[in-house]
């Protein structure tokens, strides 16, 4: 609750107790965690950004281009089990972090237009601000199932990719959910009033994958 509004980072994920892990999966679902006692119950609030990294492997090294992994494919999805489908299903955007190059590690490339991307975000921002202003929200991913439907329409092209997507991928209806809403910012930070289909590819590329 203390990050409320704010971000929630956790490093080494499945270095985290399982059931640490699985007591978010409400507070990742409704906003808030509710402390039940004999004598009474008590919700706070818990609206946070979760960001959370993961080695692939307990070594680290699984998918890494230049140094081979040490570990057993066993100790490998022994590790990866460690967190559930749940929890990896209420996560929205799933990044594999490559190793640096050189050149970006001694800080030899070009920097990131962190103005530019700036700007971009807040004219998102408004515009999820104007979309919702009577909706008693702030943002996309606080969207329900009906203002899904209702902010989240889908053209013929889009809606035959979704569909092959989700015998593709098997995705959960949680997991089409935040498809939809992921593709509705995309289309924000693009200034787009419609999602279109390159929108909806990107957000695809984003559900979860297996870490090696």
């Amino acid at each position: 609750t203390l990050a409320h509004r704010g971000v929630l980072f956790l490093d080494e994920l499945p270095e985290f107790a399982r059931a640490t892990l699985e007591n978010l999966r409400q507070p990742m679902e409704d906003g808030r965690v509710t402390i039940s006692r004999a004598a009474t119950s008590v919700d706070f609030p818990a609206r946070f950004t979760l960001v959370a990294a993961a080695n692939p492997c307990p070594c680290g090294y699984a998918s890494d281009p230049a140094k081979d992994c040490s570990c057993s494919l066993l100790e490998i999805k022994r590790y990866q089990k460690k967190i559930s489908g749940p929890i990896l299903d209420r996560i929205d955007l799933h990044l594999e972090v490559p190793r640096l190059k050189t050149d970006e590690l001694l800080g030899q490339t070009a920097p990131i237009n962190q103005a530019g991307l700036l700007t971009q975000i807040q004219t998102a921002h408004k515009i999820q601000f104007a979309r919702f202003a009577g909706e008693n929200i702030l943002f996309n991913c606080e969207m329900s199932h009906r203002l899904i439907e209702k902010y989240c329409p889908l053209d013929c092209q889009s809606q035959q990719l979704i569909k092959q997507a989700l015998a593709r991928l098997q995705l959960s209806a949680r997991g089409y959910h935040k498809v939809l809403k992921i593709a509705r910012t995309i289309a924000d930070l693009a200034q787009s009033e419609q999602i279109k289909i390159e929108h909806l590819a990107e957000s695809l590329q984003y559900r979860p994958k297996s870490f090696s």
